[in-house]
């Protein structure tokens, strides 16, 4: 599903209306009616209780006058408040006001801080509250009254169900301007939108559910920024069904370059995603000490252990030609977890980053060799994945972990375009650029995640997924779909922490079986 930003969707809207022909009362027919079916859905004992409406100025107010009226023709209790003058409802907005007030809605006004306060008893008696308060045009703080009925819905208990955004809250950055709803469900119109799909705008939202207001699909498809919003709907489109009559051989070859001293459950764990992601092999290079314990950990994958190496069994500088023809008869590699952070290691792993002639995922001390020389890898000799962590982008960019936290898409964007690579940048609601302008946010994942090891299985995966033929940007969005929707699936099953990173790349074929299933495979 298509992401977009704030004035993305009202550039799709004016399309819509201008060029295609669909009118706007349409189309706010269609996003009223919307929220109201889905409110009798989810909501069926509280909407009978009574529902309050709080419409703003604008569209988004006018959009709470249709729920207002579709769940009072329903033989609903539903009550409206006007928190602006009338005269502020211009267009499509005026008209719905005048067909409310036409089929008899109760109706006031809270026009001040104080006649705001009075609605104290009517959100108390209430089951249910509507927030069309302000929608995704936001872009200043809320402030008088507007502010205190969003602190007021925060206090109530009241199950809120807002319309299109939570009112005070970013479309674009999901961080609250000054105050902001926090809705059990947000109904969001035509497209979820970027501060939606991030933190801190996720734990706003509640549940997201997103309307069909009429906009032509070949619109979205022509139209809309190239923008994903990462599900398993997504990922069944993009997942490749499996021919009965093929062999390890038809799924690639994945090297995985890690590991030194007491950094070995790295590179297995590596190791370990790429075999669970589907990879025909997996060969783990090494230094030659350290191969009879990597080879220990798992039967199924193949280990080569080289020399010279370093004192703290690194690999050294001196199998970099050693590395590069083996390499040569890979799918894919991955470079950097445990791999060391000697001067020996980062010189070699700086080398390997640039000349391996596959398709690579750069991770952890890869990642850490090339602080500040991103723009190297526009010289690379295949295309690489990007997989930092924001303390690594910290890194990578010069920039304090602060200002990549604040807006994670950009510094994405930043780095994709120095390294002209793909770039992941991991965390809560781990989000994916290419060079090329596609993005994608990712919708699966928990808490649970924050524990060693989740980010090595990530990289196995990536690289299984490009030796099974996915273009770069494809195989990053699936891994960490994947990566997160297995984590989902445990701490459901498991509980909400306390699994490990190993059980999370055991639990992939649970994942692509349903994923298999919802596709029809099965």
């Amino acid at each position: 599903m298509r992401l977009v930003y704030a004035r993305e969707m009202q550039a799709l809207d004016r399309f819509t209306i201008e060029e295609v022909g669909v009118p706007a009362e349409v189309l706010m027919e269609n996003a009223g009616r919307g929220v109201a079916e889905i409110i009798l859905e989810r909501f069926p004992e509280e909407s009978r209780r009574g529902v309050l409406v709080l419409c703003g100025p604008g569209n988004n107010g006018g959009d709470g006058l249709v729920v207002a009226r579709h769940l009072y023709q329903r033989g609903l209790p539903v009550k409206v408040v006007l928190l602006a003058p009338e005269e502020k409802y211009r267009g499509e907005s005026a008209t719905n006001l005048r067909i409310v007030k036409y089929v008899g809605l109760p109706l006031e006004k809270a026009l001040s801080e104080e006649e705001v306060e009075a609605l104290r008893p009517a959100l108390a008696e209430s089951g249910l509250v509507v927030d069309a308060l302000f929608g995704t045009g936001l872009s200043r703080e809320l402030s008088g009254r507007f502010a205190r009925a969003v602190e007021l819905l925060n206090e109530s208990g009241r199950p809120v169900v807002a319309v299109d955004m939570p009112s005070g809250l970013s479309a674009d950055t999901g961080r609250p301007l000054g105050v902001a709803v926090r809705a059990t469900l947000t109904a969001t119109m035509g497209l979820p939108k970027v501060g939606q799909a991030i933190y801190p705008g996720r734990e706003y939202v509640g549940e997201l559910r997103v309307v069909d207001i009429g906009m032509p699909v070949r619109v979205i498809r022509e139209k809309a920024p190239p923008r994903e919003y990462l599900d398993r709907d997504w990922a069944t489109r993009i997942l490749k069904p499996r021919s009965p009559d093929t062999h390890k051989g038809t799924y690639g070859h994945v090297l995985i370059l890690a590991g030194s001293r007491g950094k070995t459950g790295a590179a297995v764990l590596s190791a370990l995603g790429a075999l669970r992601a589907g990879a025909g092999l997996v060969t783990l290079a090494g230094a030659r000490s350290l191969q009879g314990l990597l080879a220990g950990y798992l039967p199924e994958i193949l280990t080569l252990g080289l020399e010279p190496e370093t004192p703290d069994q690194e690999l050294s500088p001196a199998c970099v030609e050693s590395l590069l023809a083996l390499s040569a008869r890979m799918k894919s590699a991955v470079l950097g977890p445990g791999f060391g952070l000697s001067e020996s290691a980062q010189e070699l792993a700086r080398r390997l980053a640039g000349e391996l002639p596959v398709p690579t995922v750069l991770d952890a001390d890869a990642l850490t060799a090339l602080s500040g020389r991103l723009e190297a890898l526009k010289n690379a000799r295949a295309p690489r994945i990007l997989t930092p962590h924001p303390g690594e982008m910290a890194r990578l960019l010069g920039q304090p972990k602060e200002k990549i936290q604040a807006d994670r898409l950009a510094a994405a964007r930043e780095a994709a375009r120095r390294a002209d690579q793909v770039v992941v940048l991991k965390g809560a609601a781990t989000v994916v650029v290419a060079p090329d302008g596609r993005e994608a946010v990712n919708s699966s994942g928990n808490p649970g995640m924050a524990q060693g090891g989740m980010g090595d299985v990530l990289s196995g995966m990536i690289g299984a997924l490009l030796a099974q033929g996915y273009e770069p940007f494809e195989a990053a969005c699936l891994g960490v779909l994947l990566h997160g929707a297995s984590a989902d699936d445990l701490a459901r099953r498991a509980g909400p922490f306390g699994f490990t990173a190993s059980e999370v790349a055991e639990n992939l074929p649970r994942i692509l079986k349903e994923l298999a299933f919802h596709a029809g495979r099965l």
